[in-house]
């Protein structure tokens, strides 16, 4: 069994997407849902999927490797950021080494990097004028936005949409999608698993 940990900061509904889609896989499992953030919303999703949550704060993700323990007792194997708003250490990285992946609401290289998120993208789109955007899954680096670049999916922009609307077109992509290529990369990651 594969074992996930998704971490998130917020609403967490790309977590309960990848979350459903993985509960009836006979390979792959979400075990653990990690955030930042108390307050996160994500954090109730996953008690009403059954799933395990751990919150830590920012002196220890930073300033120690406790992390790296927890994640060993819950014999995760595999990390999805969705939605995860700190940059994640270089300890981290190297522990979990092409075994952390990311996705970002734009067509990377563009729209990236720090404070880039959420409706912060979908503005910049929109004032850039852009005719298309979309998703970029990603590997997770020591950098924001920076890893080599899995998988690419766009839609178009209509003159006439708000930011809103780019916002929900990008979501729709990111629910079709990710669960799909993250299965993907474990299947390619896990051959003989």
């Amino acid at each position: 069994m594969i074992r996930l940990a998704i971490f998130a900061s917020g609403n967490g509904t790309n977590a309960q997407n990848i979350s459903e889609y993985f509960s009836k896989h006979e390979g792959i499992v979400v075990s653990l849902i990690v955030s930042n953030n108390p307050r996160a919303f994500v954090l109730q999703r996953a008690a009403m999927l059954g799933i395990k949550t751990h919150v830590f704060n920012r002196t220890s993700f930073y300033q120690t490797e406790e992390l790296i323990d927890d994640l060993k007792s819950y014999e995760i194997d595999f990390i999805i950021l969705a939605g995860f708003m700190w940059l994640v250490p270089d300890y981290l990285v190297k522990a979990f080494d092409q075994r952390i992946v990311n996705i970002h609401p734009a067509l990377l290289p563009k729209f990236g990097g720090k404070g880039m998120y959420g409706a912060f993208v979908h503005k910049a789109v929109k004032i850039a004028g852009e005719t298309k955007t979309g998703i970029t899954i990603h590997w997770v680096n020591d950098k924001y936005d920076e890893g080599d670049i899995i998988f690419q999916a766009d839609c178009p922009i209509e003159p006439n949409d708000t930011v809103e609307k780019i916002a929900e077109k990008v979501q729709q992509l990111e629910y079709k999608h990710y669960p799909l290529v993250i299965e993907s990369v474990l299947k390619k990651s896990y051959k003989n698993h």
